[in-house]
C-alpha cells in the first residue's frame, strides 16, 4: 500500500492527522505532490514532517514561489509566499538552510510504471489547474491525456475525484470512495490536506492498495489552525475562515 498526499500548505494540524492515520494503516510509503507551504503558519513544521516521511515529494507552484518569486498569484496568496519565505529565512539558521536544499531540489514529476506523479498536470507540471468541469474542453482533455501513459496522480486544484479517459469526473461520493485502476487512462486528484475545496473541511489524501485507489477523508482541529492564522497580519484571516467550509 502507498499514501499519496498533497497541498498541505503549512497546516500543521491537518498533515499530524493524516501521518497519523496513515501510519495507523500500517502504510510507509508516502508520496507528496506538492506545495507543502503557502498559506498557512507552520511551513517549517510541515516541510520537516514531508521530509522525514514521505519517500517522494514533487515540487508545487507555492514551493517554488518561496524558492524565487510568486507568478501569477493573488494579493492575498501573495503575502502568504512572502510571509513563508522570511519564516523559511529566520529563526532557525541550520534548520532553514537544510529546508531550502529539501525544496531545490524537487523534481517536477515522477514516473513509475504504471504511475506518473506531478503537482498540476502532466502537461504543466507546476502549474496547469485541472477542474472537474475541464471534462467539457475536450482540447484540453486529449493534450493532458495524450502525454500520460496509464495513470496520473495530481493535485494542486484542492478537489479529489477521477478524471476519465471518456470525458467524464467523478466525484468519491459518486464513486463510493474507491475506483479501481483497469487498463484505460486516468487522472487522479487527490484532494488537498490542509485546505479542502470541495465543501468538506476534513483533509483529504489517497491510498493505493493494488490497483485499487481509495479516497480517505481525516478530520482535524481546524479551530488550531484559524487561531494561529488571525494574528498574522500577512495572512488574511480568509484562509483561516474557508478552513470551517472545505471552500
Amino acid at each position: 500500500m502507498r499514501a499519496i498526499i498533497s497541498d498541505i500548505h503549512g497546516n500543521l494540524e491537518a498533515l499530524e492527522a493524516v501521518l497519523s492515520e496513515i501510519k495507523s494503516k500500517g502504510i510507509t510509503e508516502i508520496y507528496c505532490l506538492g506545495d507543502i507551504i503557502g498559506y498557512g503558519p507552520n511551513p517549517r513544521e510541515c516541510i520537516d514532517l514531508v521530509m522525514e516521511n514521505c519517500q517522494v515529494t514533487i515540487l508545487g507552484n507555492h514551493d517554488q514561489a518561496a524558492l524565487f518569486d510568486p507568478d501569477g498569484f493573488n494579493a492575498g496568496a501573495e503575502r502568504a509566499i512572502f510571509w513563508t519565505r522570511t519564516m523559511l529565512e529566520q529563526g532557525d539558521p541550520n534548520g532553514n538552510e537544510r529546508r531550502w536544499e529539501f525544496l531545490g531540489e524537487l523534481p517536477r514529476m515522477k514516473r513509475e510504471e504504471p504511475f506518473l506523479f506531478v503537482h498540476g498536470s502532466a502537461r504543466n507540471p507546476l502549474n496547469e489547474y485541472v477542474f472537474p468541469e475541464d471534462v467539457y474542453n475536450q482540447r484540453k482533455m486529449e493534450r493532458i491525456f495524450g502525454l500520460v501513459d496509464n495513470f496520473c496522480f495530481q493535485g494542486h486544484t484542492h478537489i479529489p475525484g477521477v478524471f476519465t479517459e471518456d470525458y467524464n469526473f467523478y466525484s468519491p461520493d459518486e464513486i463510493g470512495h474507491q475506483y479501481q485502476l483497469e487498463t484505460t487512462k486516468v487522472l487522479v486528484n487527490v484532494g488537498s490536506v490542509g485546505q479542502p475545496r470541495d465543501g468538506n473541511p476534513k483533509a483529504s489524501y489517497v491510498v493505493i492498495e493494488d490497483r485499487t485507489v481509495h479516497f480517505c477523508r481525516t478530520g482535524y482541529d481546524f479551530e488550531k489552525t484559524i487561531a494561529k492564522i488571525y494574528p498574522i497580519p500577512d495572512l488574511d484571516n480568509f484562509l483561516g475562515d474557508r478552513l470551517r467550509d472545505g471552500r
